[in-house]
């Protein structure tokens, strides 16, 4: 069986431009199904702005992406993740007013979601699905290990632990692909390697993983697959045994360590 039957995401001829400035040129790659794959590159070498168009945020200026063999590329953000693809983004974007658990139960709405009147008029049918989601909200806080805050306010966690709350919202888009951009991102030694352990202990739920991420010990311990970015082009993609010797990857990234 060839790779592309084995693959979730598929990138072909992607081109991304802004103005006068390229910032994605034909950076193709796939992601394995049940994967961790890495996306690593300098500043600016066009990471994110891959992430957005593989979420919705910004459709390319040509080129496909293919989830599950189905091409995504002009769908907008909502209906990415109602197809299975969730993500979080570089700055934590929790709801700060709401609770640990409300926070999650929101991820679920988008798929499950009632009516506003059904749920403020407390129909039977929409109390039952408001049951049903508070129940699956509370199995996540469980699996990331944040069961005992489930009634704090989300703004009095620590960074650490806000981050895997919003990791937490993106699971309750009960998605076969997560997003992660730069996780690890302000963490100290600690929460990264908790970080790390929540991101394998995702993978062995059968769902596959794609991050961008500086942390470079992060990156070659958990991932499957890195692939390597500079000024929008694919300059390299492999294990991290073979990216951490790449001539062009220790040139363009790495440095001489």
């Amino acid at each position: 069986m060839g790779p592309e039957k084995d693959c979730i995401l598929d990138i072909r001829d992607l081109v991304m431009r802004f103005g006068g400035l390229m910032a994605l040129y034909r950076p193709d790659f796939v992601v394995m199904r049940g994967s961790i794959t890495a996306i690593i590159g300098p500043n600016g070498a066009g990471k994110t702005t891959l992430f957005n168009v593989i979420t919705g945020f910004l459709i390319p200026t040509e080129g496909l992406v293919l989830f599950n063999d189905k091409p995504i590329t002009c769908l907008k953000p909502h209906q990415i993740s109602r197809i299975g693809i969730s993500r979080t983004f570089q700055t934590v974007e929790i709801f700060r007013n709401m609770t640990v658990l409300e926070n999650v139960m929101l991820g679920f709405h988008g798929r499950m979601g009632s009516s506003f009147t059904a749920s403020g008029l407390k129909a039977p049918w929409a109390v039952k699905k408001e049951n049903l989601i508070k129940e699956k909200a509370e199995g996540i806080l469980k699996f990331i290990g944040l069961s005992r805050k489930s009634n704090h306010a989300a703004d009095s966690l620590p960074l650490g632990e806000q981050k895997i709350l919003e990791v937490a919202r993106a699971l309750a888009c009960e998605p076969a692909l997560i997003c992660l951009d730069e996780p690890a991102a302000g963490l100290n030694e600690t929460e990264s390697h908790v970080l790390s352990s929540l991101i394998r202990a995702i993978k062995e739920k059968g769902i596959t993983v794609l991050l961008v991420e500086h942390d470079m010990k992060v990156v070659m311990d958990i991932s499957d697959d890195i692939l390597v970015l500079n000024h929008g082009q694919k300059i390299a993609q492999g294990p991290p045994d073979e990216i951490k010797s790449h001539p062009r990857v220790i040139e363009a990234y790495l440095g001489d360590e």
